[in-house]
């Protein structure tokens, strides 16, 4: 049996001090020499993503009791999208994700627990929760904690993605007030998180091709008896993880993070998932290029379902036709089948027990709904490292648009303009000073692209930004997450009005159509300036608080946009 790291010598001095603690909880000496497991809840009354992890993170203490070992609840940061996006330009968002990675270090390293039970729910859970996992590499089995059941207004199905986007409309007075307010009240039917193929769903089923969550245990809905086994039995293996010693960096290969990716790409997934898989790569010190796996990948998997919004089928239906599990049994040998998981036993292993793919919903690998990639990723000279695409899961899709750039400096002045006409059709709309370093915290620029179609103006503008988007938009052609960012010197930075953009998706290019002699000029302008590509508003640019320590040490996007502040020069 693996020798307990949190068991300290008796007689001294964090032994004594830990028992006079522990003794007062209500521990006994048996107790304390258990296997020590941090169950990690990042539960929150703000948002319904979190309402519901208390009632989980008992069952799993109890069921970790069970199997032998001793559980401990400990809290994180709990973001949510649609809550926590009011301040900070947005730039509490993503910055989040970091935060979670940190909470749980400080909180696991600083006792010395043997292993994590990570309850993961909204956007930014699960990737920080692997994050931390594979900083501190201790025995942990991630859980998916469900998505929310959703209602109907007027007849049709209504979720929150729909009130988003309606949102959009209303702004543009194509929708009412009224039908606004019955869109919220009727769209979320309980706890959990978005319940679609946004980011949320996509990064729990990740988890599950990493070989850290249980197989055929995502996606699933939220509090219902199915999740509740999950949780209990991810609760027991944690504590057999830490009796067998099997790690995360066991399970965090290369090969596994092709795996990852490869699902994505079969589920039409969350664009998100990319810098998430990049950040867990780098947390984990593989070695893997997370952003090349998207472009070596993308023309060779097939696509296997369209859950909504991608298509018609709701994730209800499709966590009936077997989830990522099913999914993944389609792709067979499209997979390294012999990569370990959490379980002990190899993907291949566990797949013996998927059910087959229903034909309809799931798609098996010789009858896919397509074979275009629909998670794109170019480059440029607008955007010389990466930038990427969502496209839609119809093969008739707009593959190029060119025109003059329409620049605005943050998404509400992008608005205003949409709303005052200064927008046409034609138009490419450019949105920056929204990246990691240039928002804070990457902003969000789904606002405007969700008032485009509000306008009807979809497919007839196209949005180039530095910015994140929701993981769900795929309405006609925005390029987001430019890299380098604005605020990094990137040449989205140097767009002025009127300048020609090329798009070009066959080619996967994104090009700036101005000559080198005055990009130079204009480079050399923006020299002077002490934040070049930022819009200088004092919320987006705090100089003191967490947005400014993430700021100083956040790295590019083709990182993860992790937090790892370097010598000068270090450029890897």
């Amino acid at each position: 049996m693996t020798e307990l790291r949190s068991n300290y010598r008796p007689g001294t001095s964090p032994w004594a001090v830990r028992r006079a603690q522990w003794r007062a909880l209500g521990l006994t000496d048996e107790d304390m020499a258990k296997p020590k497991i941090a169950i990690v809840n990042s539960s929150s009354s703000l948002a319904t993503c979190y309402s519901h992890l208390d009632g989980i993170a008992q069952a799993a203490r109890e069921a970790v009791a069970e199997a032998g070992g001793l559980g401990f609840e400990i809290r994180t940061v709990a973001p949510s999208d649609f809550i926590h996006s009011a301040g900070g330009r947005g730039g509490y968002i993503l910055s989040a994700r970091d935060l979670i990675s940190h909470d749980i270090e400080a909180a696991v390293e600083g006792a010395q627990l043997d292993g994590m039970v990570c309850l993961a729910s909204c956007d930014k859970t699960a990737p920080g929760q692997l994050m931390a996992a594979a900083r501190i590499n201790l025995p942990t089995v991630m859980v998916g904690c469900g998505y929310q059941a959703c209602g109907t207004f007027q007849g049709k199905h209504c979720d929150i993605e729909d009130v988003f986007l309606g949102a959009g409309h209303h702004a543009q007075g194509r929708l009412s007030l009224e039908d606004l307010t019955g869109m919220s009240e009727n769209a979320v039917a309980g706890p959990g998180v978005c319940a679609g193929m946004g980011t949320a769903n996509s990064m729990h089923m990740a988890c599950e091709a990493l070989g850290m969550a249980l197989p055929g245990s995502t996606p699933v809905l939220a509090d219902s008896p199915k999740m509740f086994e999950d949780v209990r039995a991810a609760a027991r293996r944690a504590v057999s993880l830490v009796h067998e010693d099997l790690r995360p960096r066991d399970l965090l290969t290369p090969h596994a993070f092709e795996n990852a990716v490869t699902l994505m790409l079969s589920l039409s997934a969350s664009i998100n998932s990319v810098k998430h898989l990049q950040a867990i790569a780098e947390e984990a010190e593989s070695g893997v290029d997370v952003y090349g796996l998207y472009e070596q990948l993308a023309d060779e998997v097939p696509l296997l379902a369209a859950v909504r919004p991608n298509g018609p089928d709701s994730i209800e239906e499709f966590d009936a036709a077997g989830g990522a599990a099913t999914v993944m049994r389609s792709l067979g040998g499209q997979l390294h089948t012999d990569a370990r998981t959490v379980t002990g036993r190899t993907v291949g292993e566990n797949l013996e027990a998927a059910v087959p793919a229903d034909g309809r919903v799931i798609r098996a690998a010789d009858r896919p709904l397509g074979r275009h990639p629909t998670i794109v990723l170019v480059r440029g000279s607008l955007a010389p490292a990466t930038g990427i695409v969502k496209l839609s899961v119809d093969e008739q899709r707009q593959t190029s648009f060119t025109g003059p750039a329409k620049v605005y400096e943050d998404p509400y002045s992008a608005l205003d303009g949409l709303r005052g006409g200064e927008v046409q059709a034609g138009d490419v709309l450019v949105l920056r000073g929204l990246g990691p370093k240039g928002t804070p915290g990457m902003g969000m620029a789904s606002r405007p692209v969700f008032a485009l179609d509000g306008a009807g103006l979809t497919g007839q503008v196209a949005v180039v930004t530095d910015g994140q988007l929701s993981g769900l938009v795929n309405k006609g052609v925005v390029v987001g997450e430019v890299s380098p960012e604005a605020a990094d010197g990137g040449p989205l930075a140097l767009v002025q009005d009127g300048d020609t953009i090329a798009i070009d998706l066959t080619s996967r290019r994104a090009d700036l159509l101005v000559p080198d002699g005055e990009l130079d000029r204009r480079r050399q302008e923006l020299a002077g300036s002490p934040e070049p590509g930022t819009s200088g508003t004092p919320d987006g640019h705090a100089s003191r608080g967490w947005l400014s320590v993430y700021r100083r040490t956040v790295r590019p996007l083709q990182e993860g946009a992790v937090l790892s502040p370097r010598a000068q020069g270090d450029r890897r």
